[in-house]
């Protein structure tokens, strides 16, 4: 009888029944049983909690011994990466249009294809193979005509962002989101990781006040925009749609002519590819602004750069854009103009129009200015595309339309000073750079020429440098061309002198532009004006022109270039022990440059043998040199940007940022001009030279630094007096 009901028991179907229950003994006491019976329950619920993880595991594909899946390593990445390309180009093929089918039905051909080119490497005589995959025209047509459509990431949020409260929490509810685009540099993310607990509050402060200013569209511009895109572009900077056509093969056998017809053709498609790249860079904004359009408002988070400068998150439609993108953008709440804001409304329109320096102007010119083409005003707002166009004339013509549009609303209402405005109203620092640099060094001279101080009207630094280069031509031009080859020089450019042809090399001087950047960048405005039209004779009247402008900069800003090298001498000095440049920002950012020597690691995959870099231990000591002159000075513009957002913030104002142009609504204008100038002053008057010397001391206590360069006696409190400091 026992060896049945154990039978039985071990043959019932249950899962939990599978194990053979303990048989009760007829000697064994009623408590002895009843223990013995707990013991059962105890197994049975043990053995089925068991199955039940085991078919959980098995539904789940955990392989037994692992809990979670490691990730997967570059490597892997990119041969599953490759076969999965290969697998696409095996298996994609068209179809071409039904009316094209030819007598024996349609063919269907490779949608893709994977080539090897070679191109030669003219520095060591050598060449140099790379794999290509191509798609078919007909493709990269539909991409086009999808793009509108296509599944943007990080777009913005509808939503207030969530406030940063540590280096990878804030920003975006769900999408990953991290404080600072380091692009890969672990030493700077094990620095932001690791920095002591608080010390980031105020730059996650000013963060979150510039993601919290709220957007919208501004439906007026836009709706002008996509009646040009769609008759073609070539309007407002907007590129034209249709592509050039090729040069017609020549019926010849004259190698001269052969020659020029392949340079013809070959400059043909390379403004094609650039147009086509255009034509993708708007198409993505205006998809953007069309899908936020109805949206009562939106906003942009913003993170940093390694520097510390702020940006927004969304990379395609953000007021860091081009004049496309602002023009587009405005901020979602409107605030009544009042008197002043009216006043600070019409020279934010004369300085977008800014054509024949009308922003060089004075306050009262620039309002002058405004009031004389209040008829042109009105009838680009009325009939922007069928009246005169006077906008089109401006520097940024959507930005000046959008204002036409703002200032006429506002003139034509029984009562101006209350009209709402959403208009961004900028103010602009003076060659901001060179700014900082006065300040640095209390330079009265630069100070001077960037507006630090006071005047009746705006001082230009670019028509002060090309004033000096057109005086050093001048006096070349005298001399014999037989003995002096610069004569020549300078008398083919004393007429192409002007705050246009410099203006590009001074703004970049202070950030670190060489020889060969600015001879590149005046050479380009020499070519756009056929000023020289043999190639060979503008290169030399480039060299000639760069080493003018470069020397006029020296003499004018003699203190920023002391400064600038000492910077650099510390740099070198650190870089040569192989070690990257690392300092902290007064708001209390570590930074470290990201410089380092790159090797090559090769990976055979199913496609290609693939050339991956990766970052090595050694320093690239020349690079860490030459850029921390103007990423130290990037970090102080980007922290006197952050402390006066947190400052407007707190003022009940809304402040946009862009570098080193501030934002705000026109009513406010004043009250952010008063803000930022004592943010300035209240940034300088620490020792930031001082402190950083003591910080390169600390972090590397056994190198030896070079003594401060020397100093002005500029007066500091003389920024709160320039009514053009930032203007």
């Amino acid at each position: 009888m026992e060896k049945t009901k154990v039978k039985k028991a071990t043959s019932h179907k249950s899962d939990s029944d599978s194990v053979p229950a303990p048989v009760k003994g007829e000697n064994l006491t009623a408590e002895e049983n009843e223990k013995l019976a707990k013991e059962e329950k105890r197994l049975r619920n043990k053995v089925a909690s068991l199955i039940k993880k085991q078919k959980k595991q098995q539904a789940l594909g955990i392989v037994k011994g692992r809990d979670q899946a490691k990730p997967w390593g570059q490597e892997a990445q990119v041969k599953v990466g490759s076969r999965l390309i290969q697998l696409l180009i095996e298996t994609a093929y068209l179809e071409p249009p039904a009316n094209k089918f030819g007598d024996g039905g349609p063919d269907i051909f490779p949608a893709f294809k994977h080539t090897l080119k070679t191109i030669s490497n003219d520095s060591n005589n050598g060449s140099r193979r790379y794999g290509v995959i191509e798609c078919d025209p007909m493709i990269q047509k539909g991409l086009e005509k999808t793009a509108r459509n296509m599944v943007i990431p990080y777009m913005p949020m509808l939503v207030p962002p969530n406030n940063w409260i540590g280096y990878d929490k804030g920003a975006y509810l769900f999408l990953p989101s991290y404080v600072m685009r380091i692009h890969g540099a672990k030493q700077q993310r094990d620095a932001l990781k690791w920095a002591p607990k608080n010390q980031l509050d105020s730059i996650f402060e000013a963060l979150n006040t510039l993601g919290n200013t709220k957007w919208r569209v501004n439906k007026s511009v836009l709706g002008v925009i996509d009646q040009i895109w769609a008759n073609g572009g070539r309007v407002a900077d907007l590129v034209d749609r249709d592509d050039l056509p090729l040069p017609e093969e020549l019926d010849t056998e004259d190698e001269s002519e052969i020659r020029k017809w392949k340079w013809k053709v070959k400059n043909v498609k390379k403004e094609n590819n650039e147009r086509h790249s255009q034509r993708c860079d708007i198409e993505l904004k205006l998809a953007v602004a069309r899908k936020l359009k109805e949206e009562d408002g939106f906003y942009y988070p913003h993170n940093l750069d390694f520097r510390g400068r702020a940006y927004p998150m969304h990379p395609y439609l953000n007021h860091l854009g081009s004049d496309l993108c602002r023009g587009i953008l405005e901020f979602a709440e409107g605030r009544p103009l009042g008197k002043k804001g009216l006043q600070w409304l019409k020279i934010h329109l004369a300085n977008l129009y800014a054509t024949g320096g009308v922003d060089k102007l004075s306050y009262d010119g620039r309002v002058a200015f405004t009031e004389d083409h209040l008829d042109d005003i009105f009838d680009s707002a009325d009939r922007p595309l069928e009246g005169k166009r006077w906008w089109l004339q401006a520097e940024d013509p959507f930005q000046c339309l959008a204002a036409c549009i703002n200032l006429s609303e506002a003139l034509r209402s029984p009562n101006p000073e209350a009209t709402l405005s959403h208009m961004p109203v900028h103010q602009d620092g003076s060659c901001n750079g060179l700014q900082h640099y006065a300040a640095l060094g209390r330079d009265k001279l630069g100070a001077s020429a960037v507006n630090l101080v006071g005047g009746d009207k705006p001082a230009d630094v670019y028509s002060g440098i090309a004033a000096r280069v057109l005086q050093i031509m001048k006096r070349d031009a005298l001399k014999d061309p037989a003995t002096d080859p610069h004569a020549l020089h300078a008398r083919r450019l004393i007429n192409q002198v002007d705050r246009k042809l410099v203006k590009q090399t001074v703004m970049t001087s202070v950030y670190g532009v060489t020889y060969i950047g600015a001879r590149d960048q005046i050479k380009r405005r020499l070519k756009e004006r056929c000023a020289v039209e043999d190639d060979s004779e503008l290169f030399a009247a480039s060299c000639y022109a760069a080493k003018t402008t470069l020397t006029a900069l020296e003499e004018m800003f003699e203190a920023a270039r002391s400064i600038m090298g000492w910077l650099g001498d510390c740099a070198k000095v650190i870089a040569c022990t192989n070690q990257a440049v690392r300092w902290v920002t007064p708001l209390g950012l570590p930074v470290v440059q990201p410089y380092r020597e790159v090797g090559r690691h090769l990976i055979k995959t199913s496609l290609q043998v693939l050339t991956l870099q990766r970052e090595t231990d050694k320093v690239m000591v020349k690079r860490q040199r030459t850029a921390f002159p103007p990423n130290f000075v990037h970090s102080l513009d980007g922290s006197h940007m952050m402390m006066t957002a947190v400052a407007c913030k707190q003022a009940g104002m809304n402040f946009a940022g862009v570098h080193d142009s501030y934002w705000t609504h026109a009513c406010d204008v004043e009250e952010m001009n008063r803000i930022l100038r004592e943010k300035f002053v209240e940034l300088y008057e620490t020792p930031i030279l001082e402190n950083l010397l003591e910080n390169f001391e600390k972090t590397f206590p056994n190198l030896k630094f070079p003594p401060l360069p020397e100093r002005g006696d500029l007066d500091l409190q003389e920024v709160l007096k320039s009514p053009y400091f930032f203007n």
